[in-house]
């Protein structure tokens, strides 16, 4: 066995034995190999909000990750430590990934399996900055092309926006993104036909997002989340309309939010345009609460402009009808604009106003504004 100077120096000096040196490097090797193709990465992710005009934090608009603890300051959003070994082109790959949150928006992911509190503004968190985002086993079975599989807690199929701010065109959530579901735990396979259709269906424990959460006592103890979704994308022989997507899913189970089953429904696309740098989307979703006396659906539309390499536009505008039996519709629209500018190596750096209009029951305190207006700057690490 050859060793490396250092050792030999080492042991030249009387400080460690040639044997202890080899048996230690023979119990190194197959650790070495299982952590050979781990990768780990991350971001953070940090922000400032001016509410103008406002003099209140109550009332504020109620898209997720927004809150009375993050108007008119700085803030910490959250940081993300990912540990992961993606599947390699073997037949019979495996794999993991583990998402870790820590920071103030972790409460607000409200993955944690241990205890919940009330937080005084009509609503849920968790009791610790820390959260599991994501946590699977991934394996690849050699049937037909390959049924890629996840096991454990992980992302929902549907939506436009990820939940991770920095892959979304905007820095602040859609409604529509606030109202789907956000992770499950369950196994979910995925199959692709070709390079422009792919399926994914799952079953999960629960719609989420707690982690392990059953659907007992409200449901039996067999009950599961059922869901499923495909995705087109145009070939290379379409033209400019190459690597246009469109995609659809649905989720189905029982929710602790609503105390009863719930359907999710998804529509999306992405519109390439013969405007190098310019593309359009579009997103359609809907929240159907079983035999509820409520219901709700958001659409929104994007377009982002890539200007240079450095620096990007983009809008969306958007409309939430919220529907109540005993109480009147509720209608939101929303119209947000962010000027994206990547001086910095690794960093994304972006400004952003957003308007929201609520006509029904309005915004600040009592409801007493119908219009909210946010300048929000944001930062994001990634590394």
């Amino acid at each position: 066995m050859k060793f490396n100077q250092w050792t030999i120096g080492l042991a030249a000096v009387g400080v460690i034995s040639l044997a202890s040196a080899a048996r230690a490097e023979e119990s190194a090797v197959p650790l070495m190999t299982a952590l050979s193709s781990t990768t780990i990465s991350g971001y953070v992710d940090v922000s400032a909000h001016w509410n103008l005009g406002s003099k209140s934090y109550h009332g504020l608009p109620y898209y997720k990750f927004n809150g009375p603890n993050k108007s008119d300051g700085f803030n910490l959003n959250v940081v993300q430590l990912s540990i992961a070994k993606p599947l390699d082109e073997s037949e019979w790959a495996a794999g993991y990934k583990v998402d870790l949150w820590m920071g103030p928006d972790a409460k607000i992911l409200r993955t944690t399996s241990d205890w919940w509190d009330w937080d005084g503004d009509g609503g849920y968190y968790s009791g610790s900055d820390f959260a599991i985002r994501q946590a699977y086993v991934a394996l690849r079975a050699p049937v037909g092309n390959g049924i890629d599989f996840k096991i454990g807690a992980f992302d929902t199929i549907i939506g436009y926006e990820s939940l991770e701010s920095g892959n979304n065109p905007n820095y602040t959530r859609s409604y529509g993104h606030s109202i789907e579901p956000q992770t499950h735990t369950g196994v979910l396979a995925t199959y692709r036909f070709s390079d422009y259709v792919s399926a994914a269906v799952g079953v999960a424990n629960t719609f989420g997002p707690w982690i392990n959460e059953r659907a007992f006592p409200a449901k039996s103890e067999s009950y599961k989340t059922y869901m499923g979704s495909i995705a087109l994308s145009a070939p290379e022989d379409w033209g400019f309309l190459a690597g246009s997507t469109l995609y659809g899913g649905v989720v189905n189970g029982f929710s602790s939010d609503a105390w009863e089953n719930v359907t999710s429904w998804y529509a999306g696309a992405t519109l390439a345009t013969p405007v190098e740098g310019l593309k359009f989307g579009a997103a359609f979703d809907y929240m159907d609460p079983h035999h509820g006396d409520y219901d709700a659906w958001a659409v929104a539309l994007y377009a982002s402009y890539q200007a240079t390499d450095k620096l990007s536009f983009h809008v969306r505008g958007e409309h939430l009808r919220w529907e109540e039996d005993w109480d009147d519709d509720e209608k939101v629209w929303a119209l947000t604009g962010t000027v994206q500018y990547d001086l910095w190596q690794n960093v994304i750096s972006r400004v952003e106003v957003r308007w929201d209009h609520d006509r029904d029951r309005g915004f600040g305190k009592y409801g007493s504004k119908k219009d909210a207006v946010l300048l929000a700057g944001n930062v994001i690490y990634k590394f």
